[in-house]
């Protein structure tokens, strides 16, 4: 990413495409550094070098620029779970393990930026654009995938709420884990207790079948 701590020397040459990323690298490294309330226009657009209003030519409004800044989050924990290692060398219940550790290591390595996802509320009355829902959906199909052996054709509906109920029990360990709130709740690390919880639930769905 393109280092925006100091403000940029305007350059006409900036095509919209760059411009766009450049808003957008701006506002992750203000995020990344002290999260979503330090974000404003006027800042980003003190960093890339052109007034607030251009942000607004680019963007429909702020909101739109965090969901980019969450869209890339989205992209690189995509990234993340692909390269787990697929088919014999890694298949079943150990690659759902896998996913839920990666997903952990990744949210400790990006606390800001993960937490953006949630602490961040599009106005009243709009929703979540298509392009987002899909990388979400992206995301999940890893851990239905994964859970795909133990629901035979027919039962998809089954697995697609299988993955969303275990995904849910892993990101709310992980959401103590990164708010740094995990003392109180147990003494255990969360690498453990997401072994416990995955190791549990599928011992229930091998059971189921």
């Amino acid at each position: 990413m393109r280092p925006t701590g100091k403000p940029m020397g305007r350059r006409s040459s900036h095509t919209p495409q760059q411009l766009r990323a450049l808003i957008v690298d701006a506002a992750q490294e203000i995020i990344d550094a002290g999260g979503l309330a330090g974000l404003s226009a006027r800042e980003i657009a003190r960093r890339v070098g052109y007034s607030p209003g251009t942000i607004y030519n680019m963007f429909e409004s702020l909101d739109d620029v965090v969901l980019n800044v969450e869209g890339r989050v989205l992209d690189a924990l995509e990234k993340r779970l692909s390269d787990i290692p697929q088919g014999d060398g890694l298949a079943g219940d150990d690659r759902v393990l896998q996913i839920a550790h990666a997903y952990l290591e990744f949210t400790q390595a990006n606390p800001r930026l993960w937490n953006l996802l949630f602490e961040h509320h599009p106005p009243p009355g709009t929703g979540l654009p298509a392009w987002y829902q899909q990388k979400l959906e992206g995301l999940l199909g890893h851990v239905e995938r994964a859970l795909g052996p133990h629901f035979p054709p027919g039962r998809e509906a089954d697995c697609h709420r299988a993955a969303r109920a275990l995904w849910a029990g892993v990101h709310g360990i992980t959401s103590l884990s990164t708010a740094a709130k995990f003392s109180v709740v147990t003494p255990d690390m969360a690498g453990r207790l997401i072994d416990d919880l995955v190791g549990t639930y599928l011992v229930g769905l091998r059971a189921q079948n």
